[in-house]
């Protein structure tokens, strides 16, 4: 069904780029009474998306929809959101909203200089701000470059995002560490903690508080015992590379 089709394809890219759970039930459902559902259940976590319509008259569809990626990009979800309103308004053909959403996927990101940069940016601003240097945040400006082309490296290699936080702490770690015994100026934990903040999974740890205090506890602990194995595995990248140096 066509309608069903629709509304799964918004919540799965939905899914993708980050949003939670309740945001993609609360879409799939409007999409598919926008589109003549008498009712909608939608049961969603963060690698699946059920949903049944009833059209009326025994009419009953349902499909599913599994999640095999993620790629936290809000810039993308906000777009998904615009999008989904005016679906629910105009109701589009599926063919027009699937164009929709190609044109999206086409859009150019940030390339891989502008990453690094940021990057950079970003760790050097945390190091400042947890009382490093200039020489300290400088050196973990550059790392935090370097660790983009880590995880750049990983998710070439299709890492999970658990084993691939864990290599680029292991990089950050050891990198940092290499530096005090270059004798450099500079304070481990405070260029450590730099790049610490690019690895946490913060948005992914505010998604579950979000989720279960929304009601949806199973894929809010979930998402919760996702954000601890990540940060245990950040913990013991960085203990490792200081046990080895």
């Amino acid at each position: 069904m066509d309608a069903l089709s629709t509304a799964l394809d918004l919540g799965e890219q939905m899914l993708i780029c980050g949003a939670e759970v309740r945001r993609v039930e609360d879409t799939v459902g409007r999409i598919g009474r926008a589109y003549g559902a008498k009712r909608a259940d939608v049961f969603s976590v963060t690698s699946s998306i059920v949903a049944t319509l009833d059209m009326g008259g025994g009419a009953l569809f349902t499909q599913t929809r599994r999640i095999h990626d993620q790629k936290i990009d809000l810039s993308r979800l906000d777009r998904l959101n615009a999008l989904s309103r005016e679906i629910c308004l105009n109701r589009p053909e599926r063919g027009e909203v699937c164009a929709a959403l190609e044109r999206m996927r086409e859009l150019p990101g940030y390339d891989p200089a502008q990453q690094c940069l940021i990057y950079a940016l970003i760790s050097g601003a945390f190091s400042l701000f947890f009382g490093g240097g200039a020489m300290d945040a400088l050196l973990s400006a550059v790392i935090g470059a370097g660790l983009r082309v880590v995880v750049g490296a990983a998710e070439g290699m299709r890492l999970n995002r658990i084993l691939a936080g864990s290599l680029g702490a292991f990089a950050g770690g050891a990198l940092a560490m290499l530096a005090v015994r270059l004798g450099l100026q500079v304070s481990f934990d405070k260029v450590a903690i730099g790049n610490i903040m690019l690895l946490t999974p913060g948005l992914t740890l505010t998604n579950a508080l979000t989720d279960m205090l929304s009601g949806d506890t199973l894929a809010g602990l979930i998402r919760l015992i996702e954000a601890m194995v990540t940060a245990v595995a950040i913990a013991l990248g960085f203990a490792l590379a200081g046990g080895l140096l």
